[in-house]
Order: C-alpha cells, then structure tokens, then sequence
C-alpha cells in the first residue's frame, strides 16, 4: 500500500487518521506542525500527504509551496470559504476536504487519488484468492472466478476498508451507488454468493447487528 504523510496539529485527529488509515494497509507517518514537514520529505519517499491548513509555525498553504511538485497533497481544514478552496486547489492540492469529515469519505478520497497517481496496490491477496483491482479479475488457486458487476463493486470496497466494520447501508452506498433505491437484504445475498465462490466464511465476518468486515492480519 501507499507511504502517507499526515500532517496535522491536533493530536487527536492525526491519530485518529493514522489509525484509520494503517487499518487499510497503509504506512503512515505522523508530523503535528508545518515546520517539521521539509525534513520529514527528504528522509522518505510520500505517495501522499494529508496537509491541514492551520498550523503552527508555517501554514499548509505556505508548506504545501515548499514541497515537491511530483506528491500529490489533499488539504485538511476548517476553513470552507470557497476562496480558500480555490486558492488550495490553484497551489497544486488533488483535493480540498473541510472538516469535520467522514472517515470512510477520506479514505474513499485517499484511495481515489492512489488510484489515479498508481501508487495504490492493484491487486489484492488472500487465502488463496488474488483480486485485481485494476482489471477487475478474481482468482482463486490459481483459477478465474466468474463474479458479477455487482459482486465486484462489493468485495472491492470491503477489500478498500478492509478491518473496517461497514454497514449494510454503507457498503449499498458504496457499492451500488448513493441513489440506489433496496433493500440491505441485496448485500446479505451477495456476500453470501461472494463467501462461498471464495470459500471466504471466515474471512468476512458478520459484525452483529451492523453489516460486515473483511478481516485481514495486519
């Protein structure tokens, strides 16, 4: 998975995003002002850094100037004026997110500029199964398996939040889109479908009275 950098003041978030982002597989690495933040890049190569705006010593608009072109910066911030957007967004920010946020929408966000950036893994193992994000392939020992559209879009999103416990109406959102007018019965039935195809029983877990978690060992 990807190297981030997280840069943030507020211990409590910065933490809180590295956990949440080390859950998923990525490595993190954590600053809490803006002046740390140039030696910290010449130590380590950052696929990613997650800049908040108001910092102590230097601003993140004033490190994201200092920092090298080629990595890619989603700015964090309370500041939601649509002239700070644009003024982030001019200094070269791949995305502008306000605060307080959703998790799952960071990390939706995070795996999207990955994605785009191709410093994201692509593919996925586990317990005999290889899922290629990339061309959206299944294997299981070594043999391709027929998995829907639909079917795709959900193990892909459990494999995105994986050690996360993830709603039914989550992963409908997710999976089937935000204007997806069912029943959380239709996830039931296609994780059951994806289970057995994958001989995965015990490697997605049914979080009671919830939905569910694809378990991984960190």
């Amino acid at each position: 998975m990807a190297k981030i950098l997280i840069v943030e003041d507020e211990k409590s978030i910065n933490m809180l995003i590295r956990k949440s982002l080390e859950l998923v597989g990525h490595q993190c690495v954590s600053v809490f002002d803006g002046v740390s933040v140039g030696e910290v890049v010449k130590t380590a190569d950052f696929d990613l850094i997650l800049l908040d705006v108001m910092l102590p010593g230097i601003d993140g608009f004033q490190v994201a100037q200092q920092l090298p072109k080629a990595i890619p910066i989603i700015f964090l911030t309370a500041r939601d004026a649509i002239e700070d957007k644009v003024y982030g967004l001019n200094l070269g920010a791949d995305d502008y997110i306000v605060k307080p946020f959703d998790l799952l929408e960071l990390q939706a966000r995070v795996e999207a500029i990955l994605r785009r950036t191709q410093k994201g893994d692509l593919d996925f193992q586990l317990a005999g199964v290889v899922v290629s994000l990339a061309s959206r392939l299944v294997w299981f020992n070594n043999e391709i398996v027929d998995f829907t559209h639909q079917e795709f879009n959900l193990i892909e999103a459990l494999i995105k939040n994986r050690n996360i416990a993830m709603s039914r109406e989550r992963l409908l959102e997710i999976a089937w889109g935000f204007d997806y007018v069912g029943e959380t019965r239709t996830v039931d039935v296609h994780i059951h479908t994806i289970r057995k195809k994958l001989e995965w029983e015990n490697v997605i877990k049914t979080v009671y009275k919830m939905g569910y978690r694809l378990e991984v060992a960190k």
